[in-house]
């Protein structure tokens, strides 16, 4: 069935281009591009990607993959060159078999096409939205080259490119535009989409987004009408770039050694100056800076703290946001007046180009939900946008278009982050999906005139790396830990716990032997800790829209079992030495909440009873020595390495450097931590209790440029530092709403 099929879908005229994320394969030349840009692929993994697109959804099997692309009658060893056709068609790609996007391995049965597809209609056959039919439109209006996509559901077309069901495939989904509107005609709701094409501007994948959007970690970009501004990696640190649109060609801007990691705010309204806000330490309030685009001088704005902020439209004071509250601050007197008190913690506010509408996101710091909210101009009351809408609880970072008709913003489905639009004339409507993957598209920004809308697509993958002392930089860790995020040994070294990149907990012996999940699919896990006889482990996990809590679980597998039921975000657990306490911390404004308490906490695990440790306010993520002589902890700014003697009860400053991730040797002679603010991001050893620092490790040499965030994640039981990474090719698009 298959080879008729095949030979029926390369006879088809004008129908043989299928679009896939920002690839498109034509089926009758052999030829795939990418954003426009021809990829070098071999005849015979091309002829692998067509039988794969053709049955997209479904999996394809070795045995039909060997008669359709090698035929029923050739001899060849099969196996090696399938395997070999399928490794080319994923480095084309830019896929993985660990973490696929596109091509899916089903073990021992054979491949699946995963990510959803759409046919490139020529002129002859483009759908306009909403005219339905091709043909309907006058030729100024027909749309060449635009993939056709179901609205709202999000779903694939099944055997999409099929070619024995080709031509019936096409009358149905025209079939299915024309009953989409229909159904909008008669409900109001529902409407057929036709996707934009999406240009890409830059190519070297240095465009920084994070993946995990803590508090304080939304990054925008900004543009002045000719460049787009923008955070970017260089060397495992963030800068600001400026980046020309019509060329791609960047620019790194100085900016005050004041502001660490900047973060980008917005450009004033007659695009001179950026607003941006710096990123030092685990707070979410953090000062207000504004720089020249010239390179002039730059200077803070009052002694404003704040989580997010934009410019007022008249273009001399500043709206920010700190807490739940919005205030706006004068550029002439620094004065800050008091604007509305709204329902959470607000992020990236922007107004509507009249300057009558504020939007802004709301973010959940207990659920972690985002949504979108909007003010009047003149009123205080704050009212959310899109509640009943299925992807309403996942929205964020929205921006008008500069004519006012639509509103783009963020939301994710399915794991998989997309831009969608509100028309602002028709708001009861559902939005539309603007974009369809496979890449994450994140942070739209609006052209300052005419509907073009820039953003970022980012594609991530984790990999954990141990630092090769000899080569003096950090090399990929083989194996089963290789994508893992949080690394924990037992203090024996016989066992290893780490958590993977979809937030579940396992555990092996230390050669991989012996594996087991001990967390539901459900729950999502942050880190670890063993107990000191190899029995539990403590995790700091959460469930669905709920906070992080304090869970234990049997090394042998079972129930997790919840030790705190409280409404906010604790974590960091770590077990005594003699295994019957636990030492924990409230992380306020990591977690994002500014007005509670933060201080170290200790569990009998046998009564559940919590006492405070001594003097332990404005700390965090403790950790106890094994020897149980001392507990380590940070200041919330992360500036502090402090050290807790138990038997004196007594604090004292271990370090006086940025640090993250303390991890004490099995000795409990010294401390391991992240420099994460230093340059390199180095790892250093501090000898305890005396302080006596050596830098062990650094990020030299690391993946230059195409890091989004590295972290420390552990020591191995010989002493070998452990980092994290999410290597990301994260780049800058375009597309235009026309």
């Amino acid at each position: 069935m298959l080879i008729s099929e095949m030979q029926t879908l390369q006879s088809s005229k004008g129908q043989s281009r299928v679009t896939f994320g920002l690839f498109e394969a034509d089926l009758k030349t052999g030829e795939l591009s990418k954003a426009g840009n021809r990829v070098k692929l071999q005849g015979l993994p091309f002829k692998v990607l067509t039988v794969l697109l053709e049955n997209a959804g479904e999996v394809v099997t070795r045995e039909e993959l060997q008669v359709v692309v090698w035929g029923p009658d050739v001899i060849v060893d099969f196996e090696h060159s399938l395997s070999n056709a399928i490794k080319k068609l994923r480095e084309a790609l830019g896929d993985s078999a660990d973490n696929p996007r596109f091509i899916e391995t089903l073990s021992r049965r054979g491949f699946r096409f995963i990510a959803p597809v759409g046919l490139t209609l020529t002129p002859a056959q483009s759908v306009h939205s909403g005219l339905g039919v091709a043909g309907a439109a006058p030729p100024a209006l027909r749309q060449p080259n635009v993939s056709v996509v179901r609205d709202q559901a999000g779903d694939r077309p099944r055997r999409f490119g099929s070619g024995r069901f080709l031509v019936p495939a096409l009358f149905w989904l025209l079939g299915c535009l024309m009953a989409g509107v229909a159904f909008q005609f008669w409900s109001g709701r529902q409407r057929p989409v036709v996707l934009p094409r999406i240009s890409q501007i830059t190519q070297d994948g240095t465009i920084y987004s994070p993946r995990v959007r803590l508090l304080g970690t939304l990054s925008a970009i900004a543009t002045d009408g000719t460049h787009l501004f923008t955070p970017s990696n260089e060397n495992g640190r963030v800068v600001l770039s400026q980046i020309s649109i019509s060329t791609g060609a960047s620019l790194t801007l100085p900016v005050p050694s004041e502001i660490g990691s900047p973060e980008i705010e917005g450009v004033s309204p007659d695009g001179t100056h950026l607003l941006l806000r710096s990123k030092l330490g685990a707070s979410s309030q953090q000062p207000l800076w504004i720089v020249p685009i010239d390179g002039g001088s730059a200077f803070r704005v009052s002694d404003v703290l704040a989580q997010s902020a934009t410019w007022m439209p008249e273009g001399k004071s500043i709206l920010y946001a700190s807490g739940n509250r919005l205030s706006t601050v004068s550029l002439e007197n620094g004065r800050s007046t008091a604007l509305a008190t709204v329902p959470g913690r607000a992020f990236w506010p922007r107004w509507s180009p009249d300057g009558k509408l504020l939007r802004f996101t709301i973010i959940d710091t207990v659920n972690h939900a985002s949504s979108l909210w909007q003010i009047s101009k003149g009123e205080n009351i704050a009212r959310q946008l899109l509640k009943t809408w299925s992807s309403a609880g996942t929205a964020c970072c929205g921006a008008w278009t500069s004519d006012g008709k639509d509103f783009v913003f963020e939301a994710t489905r399915d794991g998989q982050t997309d831009l969608w639009k509100i028309d602002n004339a028709s708001l009861d409507l559902d939005p539309v999906r603007i974009t369809n993957g496979p890449l994450d598209f994140k942070a739209p920004l609006p052209s300052r005139a005419g509907r073009e809308i820039f953003f970022v697509g980012q594609d991530i993958h984790s990999k954990l790396e141990r630092y090769d002392a000899e080569q003096k930089q950090y090399v990929p860790l083989q194996g089963f830990l290789s994508a893992a995020y949080r690394v924990s040994y037992s203090l024996d070294g016989r066992w290893v716990a780490w958590v993977d990149p979809n937030g579940r907990l396992w555990r092996a012996q230390i050669d991989g032997t012996e594996r087991v999940l001990l967390t539901p699919p459900s729950m999502q896990v942050f880190m670890a800790s063993w107990s000191p006889d190899d029995t539990r482990l403590a995790l700091m996990a959460r469930s669905p829209s709920q906070p992080w809590q304090i869970y234990t679980v049997s090394a042998e597998g079972g129930n997790p079992e919840r030790l705190t039921q409280e409404n906010r975000n604790i974590g960091d657990p770590f077990f005594s030495p003699d295994g019957k306490y636990l030492v924990f911390g409230i992380v306020p404004e990591l977690m994002g909440e500014g007005d509670a308490s933060s201080s170290l906490r200790i569990m009998e695990l046998a009564t559940h009873r919590v006492t405070t440790v001594a003097q332990s306010e404005g700390m965090y993520s403790p950790r106890w020595s094994p020897d149980g002589r001392y507990i380590a902890a940070l200041t919330l700014d992360q500036k502090h390495l402090m050290l807790y003697d138990t038997t004196t009860t007594t604090w004292k400053t271990l370090t006086a450097t940025s640090a993250a991730y303390p991890a004490w040797s099995t000795d409990s002679k010294a401390l391991y931590f992240h420099a994460y603010l230093a340059d390199k991001k180095p790892v250093y050893r501090v000898s305890v209790p005396d302080g006596r620092m050596d830098k062990i490790a650094d990020l030299s040499n690391f993946h230059v440029g195409s890091i989004t965030l590295a972290d420390f994640s552990g020591i191995t039981p010989d002493g070998v530092p452990l980092m994290h990474a999410d290597i990301s090719s994260g780049n800058l698009y375009t597309l235009d709403l026309k």
